[in-house]
């Protein structure tokens, strides 16, 4: 049976009352600061007898220093080491009560989570602690020596080694200036990380892992008054730091259009195409998120039912709204048929892209389609206790707030298509990058390019 926007809405219906009398979505909670800075938000759910935290810092590697790539995503290493009061790997506590836990980086924030049954929240909240305020106290050289050749080999197997590994290491390079914070890659360059010291990798601790750039949510099975004070007496002794000074940067506007074409040990012909749009809940990145539906999901997509159902030149296509604090990225990506090329695929796309700003605009039935299938994504993302958590961090980072959800979703609801095309043509009609990664065979007589 074919999954679609109705059925998925249905569902969603039966599972959250909310929708089907579209009420707005409220996630019961409460928040407080401490003294120290650190923002906390209590959100009880007693649904399960499991208890999650989150502890985002408000860095990534866009506030890096320049020469200092890598740091960002080293300290979601680095962070599992162990700290003074919790020795050793940070993993083991955690998983000897049967929890789980990880962490992330992006260019705009590092996450640390964990779940745990609820009787070991102070066990979750007093190692969280204990890494954001005695981590450095036995940092040394062997850990920083260990955790960088860990994160080089990471670099090695996940972008440098893997057909098409190192796509969106270049198409940041390509579609930022040098010393803009989204030119360089979250995972940092070889020669950065070797020369980090104990000194550097120490201030930039100090720097960005301060309460005080920091926020604590807690979601699950807990008595608020209890967790409040367990807070409290956890965190509440850790000094505050300096406000730390974050990367701000223009709009980026690319003066002319590039071409890149690489050939590789790549098993198939594949293309990216990139333009600048706007970033996180600025004007235009919900239109971008509409478009990039009613362009490539399903297949009903506009580009899907013209490349690979009707022309046959890809195997496969996908768009995406990448939205970040500093700017987005609206990116198609295709895969060529056999036969097929990628030039081929961007001459396709190019001739869509023209019949839906001009003779074929988004229909009212598409924006409809698109916004229902994000509707469901909202309710989805918030019916296990883990989603609500990182829902609520992820607003309390770009919007300062944890209850940003039904605002977030008006955006959507009261999008028309004729804002979604002003939007599409303001991406699509400006300059953008083409990067083509094709197989070695295909490479000139002269050699590759």
């Amino acid at each position: 049976m074919r999954w679609s926007p109705a059925l998925s809405l249905l569902l969603a219906c039966a599972a959250w009352p909310q929708l089907a009398a579209a009420k707005p979505i409220q996630i019961p909670h409460e928040e407080f600061t401490l003294d120290n800075g650190l923002r906390v938000v209590l959100a009880p759910d007693h649904s399960a007898p499991i208890v999650h935290t989150q502890v985002w810092y408000h860095v990534g590697s866009k506030d890096e220093a320049p020469g200092r790539t890598g740091f960002a995503h080293l300290f979601e290493h680095l962070m599992f080491q162990g700290s003074k009061n919790t020795p050793g790997e940070y993993f083991t506590p955690i998983q000897e009560v049967g929890g789980t836990l990880n962490g992330t980086t992006n260019t705009d924030r590092t996450n640390y989570f964990e779940t745990v049954p609820s009787r070991y929240l102070p066990l979750a909240l007093f190692m969280e602690a204990d890494r954001m305020g005695a981590l450095l106290d036995v940092f040394d050289q062997a850990k920083l020596d260990n955790q960088r050749d860990v994160v080089k080999n990471e670099r090695r197997q996940r972008y440098e080694n893997p057909p098409y590994g190192l796509v969106w290491v270049d198409l940041s390079a390509a579609m930022y200036p040098e010393g803009h914070p989204y030119h360089h890659a979250t995972i940092g360059s070889h020669e950065d990380l070797a020369a980090a010291s104990v000194d550097d990798v120490s201030g930039f601790f100090r720097t960005w892992y301060v309460p005080n750039n920091a926020t604590l949510v807690v979601a699950g099975d807990f008595d608020p008054a209890a967790a409040r004070a367990l807070v409290t007496e956890q965190f509440g002794w850790i000094p505050s730091g300096p406000t730390p000074v974050h990367a701000t940067a223009a709009p980026v506007h690319l003066t002319e259009s590039r071409k890149i074409v690489q050939y590789q040990k790549v098993p198939d012909r594949k293309v990216w195409i990139g333009w600048h749009s706007a970033a996180a809940f600025q004007a235009g990145d919900a239109e971008m998120d509409i478009a990039s539906s009613l362009l490539c999901d399903g297949q009903d997509s506009r580009l899907y039912r013209r490349l690979v159902e009707r022309d046959q030149i890809a195997r496969d296509i996908s768009c995406s709204q990448t939205t970040r604090r500093l700017g987005g990225m609206f990116l198609v990506e295709a895969t060529a048929a056999e036969g097929h090329t990628t030039d081929e695929i961007v001459a396709a796309v190019d001739n869509e892209l023209a019949l839906v700003l001009g003779d074929a605009p988004p229909t009212a039935e598409e924006v409809s389609s698109a916004v229902t299938s994000y509707k469901v994504g909202a309710y989805y993302g918030l019916q296990t206790i883990q989603g609500k958590a990182t829902t609520m961090s992820g607003y309390m980072d770009l919007l300062g707030k944890p209850d940003g959800v039904q605002a977030d979703l008006n955006r959507y609801l009261k999008l028309k298509p004729s804002k979604v095309l002003k939007a599409l043509k303001l991406v699509v009609d400006a300059p953008r990058v083409e990067l083509h990664v094709l197989p070695q065979a295909d490479a000139p007589a002269g050699g590759a390019l």
